[in-house]
Parts: C-alpha cells; structure tokens; sequence
C-alpha cells in the first residue's frame, strides 16, 4: 500500500513516517499544498493523509482538487484539537475520516488500515494463491501455513504481483509501486528484491517469472483465489 503523506510538520512528518513504514507501507511525504497537489495529479497511491493546515496551498483546497478530478482516493484529514468547523468543512468536501492533533499513533494505523481496506471496495482481506496466503489487513504472508518474514518491500512486491497474477509487471511498474516520491531505485535493486522473495515463496510451488527485459510475472495457480470470491476478471 502506498500513502501520501501531506503534513509540514517536520517533527510529526517524520514519527508518522517512520512508524508506517514499519508497519510495512510505503511512504510519500510533501510538506506543502503545491507539492500534494502535483503528487495527487501524477502518481497513484492507496491513501492520502492530509493536514489542513498546508502552506502555499491549504489541505482543503487540496482536498476540493481532488475531489473535482473525479478521484475516489480515501483521505485522512489532521486537524488541530479544536478546529470543528475545518473538520466539518473537509468533510464536507470528501474527506472520509478525520483524527485531532495531538492522536496517538497506535489508533492512527487502525484508521489507515480500515481506509485501505475500504479503498480496496471492502471486499475479502484474504488472498489465496496456492499453499500462498497474503492477508492484506495484517499484511502478513503464509506458505503452507508457515509465516513468512517479509521486508516491507517484500510485501509490496508481493501486492503488486498478486494483484496482476498471471500478467507481466515491469521493473518501471514495480519502482513507482515500491518506492517513496522523489527517491530513486535502481533495477538491480529491483531484482535483489525479486530474488529474495522468489527464495521465501517458490518452497511452496509458487513461481515468479522473469520476462527477460520486460518484467516479472506471477504465474497462475490452479487453485488461485481470493477467500470466499473469485480473482478479478482482468487477474485471471
């Protein structure tokens, strides 16, 4: 899962950040209204946490943008403890859950993890790929009933492919997935992180393939499904 992360706070920019990031999600932090803008209109991300009070550009404008682009991103607003009427205005304008300033972080995470699940339709938490078991809630991974241990981008790798199985992802695909905003990975990064989850999850018969020059595929299971549903047609 990818958060936008929009607070000028550098003190609770950087808790938060640290704190989600070992939690296993990938982190995007912008320290203005101009910037959250720009990444809100050329990346994609899972959720976006969102201070109000933004400089160059305030979280609610920010907010009204998005919104006004159609977009169904759920959003997190930070207000301070007694700003009622900036927390009835974002969500009036869409946000979908707000938390007051000071909060502590432990009911932070169990917000952010209901708004992603939510972001994902609220469907079934629990992805089955053969002896794979992926629970996107926990983010947690099992074989064969064994648990797995997992670096966080392991785990996104791992999302990414689960939710293209069968379909070629590319190394250009799996950097803006897996990587914060503005920082460069290489592709040899890219295949150390291949390598060593291919090494923790083809024990159980689950394969990756490499599409030399292209990308990397995780190559269907017969038994392949998501717990009490099918895979998405464009998965199968």
């Amino acid at each position: 899962m990818r958060i936008l992360l929009a607070e000028d706070d550098s003190v609770l920019a950087d808790g938060l950040t640290r704190s989600l990031r070992q939690s296993g999600y990938a982190i995007d932090c912008v320290r203005n209204g101009q910037e959250a803008d720009t990444a809100l209109s050329t990346q994609e991300f899972d959720l976006l946490i969102l201070d109000l009070g933004l400089p160059r550009m305030s979280g609610l404008e920010v907010l009204r943008r998005l919104r006004a682009r159609s977009s169904l991103l759920p959003v997190l607003i930070l207000t301070a403890a007694d700003s009622i009427e900036q927390r009835v205005n974002g969500l009036d304008l869409g946000a979908d859950d707000y938390m007051a300033k000071p909060f502590a972080l432990s009911e932070l995470e169990a917000r952010v993890r209901a708004l992603t699940r939510r972001g994902a339709g609220g469907g079934p938490t629990v992805i089955r790929h053969g002896p794979l078991v992926y629970d996107q809630v926990g983010r947690s991974a099992y074989v064969n009933d064994q648990m797995l241990d997992l670096s966080a981008r392991e785990l996104g790798l791992l999302e990414i492919l689960l939710a293209r199985t069968g379909r070629l992802v590319s190394k250009e695909q799996l950097v803006d997935h897996l990587c914060e905003w503005g920082e460069e990975v290489s592709n040899n990064a890219i295949e150390v992180y291949v390598h060593r989850l291919r090494k923790k999850i083809e024990v159980g018969g689950v394969r990756i393939a490499t599409v030399r020059g292209l990308g990397y595929c995780l190559e269907k299971y017969p038994d392949a499904a998501r717990a009490g549903t099918d895979l998405p047609p464009d998965s199968k």
